[in-house]
């Protein structure tokens, strides 16, 4: 299992950990699958009424689709399998309220997962980049998923950027990404708060309210989901250069922090 699940039928709140913290908690196969299989489990549970999403350690939160992962594509230029295309809970039809503690490096993929949570707990020591145009891809669901929760210049510039900046936890709670900060120690506790005070709330009331306010953006969101695999395969470069240019820009180095 790569996912940890620990459920507290008395408060009805679940805590989701991504459990690969020997890979900074990257998302493999049998992590997207474990995480759509979760989702849809929680729909049905009633003693699951607010959810906690988090990674193990402290490193990271999650670095996106774990690069050793192999995912083979159709012969058409016209479609692309994506991995992580199910792996948020409101893809799963999932309209419990999900928050979303990151404690450490959230990059790529891992706005999959944030751009479907309701709100961000962050330590004060976490950090938000988007590498795919440093690795010559087009960063597209990242993008749109960004575009949706903070202004349009700052979802540019970090899905512009690459590796070259990162945005830190107090710029990221400036620009509305982040609801809350919290210093590393205290994360989980602040989330368990949250969760805990909507799982207290009629659940009826709180789904209602959460299909709700996205319904506000659901039309727009998913017009411009539509038209990423069109542009991701216009835009990728050949998996041997990305790998080259991954040789050459890892993660972690050569970034500036604002």
């Amino acid at each position: 299992m790569t996912l940890r699940v620990e459920r507290d039928g008395d408060s009805g709140v679940a805590v989701v950990t991504l459990d690969r913290e020997h890979r900074h908690n990257a998302i493999d196969l049998a992590t997207a699958g474990e995480l759509t299989a979760v989702w849809r489990e929680f729909r049905t549970a009633p003693d699951v009424r607010a959810v906690v999403l988090t990674g193990s350690g402290t490193a990271a939160f999650c670095t996106g689709i774990d690069r050793g992962v192999q995912v083979p594509q159709p012969p058409s230029p016209y479609s692309v399998d994506d991995p992580l295309a199910a792996i948020g809970p409101k893809a799963g039809d999932l309209w419990k309220p999900v928050v979303a503690a990151v404690n450490g490096m959230a990059c790529g993929g891992a706005f999959y997962l944030l751009g479907e949570a309701e709100f961000i707990i962050s330590s004060s020591a976490a950090t938000y980049f988007d590498p795919h145009t440093a690795y010559g891809m087009v960063s597209a669901y990242e993008a749109v998923y960004m575009a949706q929760r903070i202004p349009f210049g700052e979802a540019a510039r970090m899905s512009l950027m690459g590796t070259a900046e990162r945005l830190s936890a107090q710029r990221a709670y400036e620009i509305g990404l982040v609801s809350e900060l919290a210093e590393p120690a205290q994360l989980l506790p602040a989330a368990l708060r949250a969760a805990r005070t909507l799982a207290g709330f009629p659940t009826e009331a709180v789904q209602g309210t959460v299909r709700a306010l996205w319904s506000a953006k659901q039309a727009a969101l998913q017009q411009a989901l539509a038209q990423a695999p069109a542009l991701i395969a216009l835009g990728n470069a050949a998996p041997e250069r990305q790998a080259e240019l991954f040789g050459a820009r890892r993660p972690g180095t050569d970034f500036r922090l604002r």
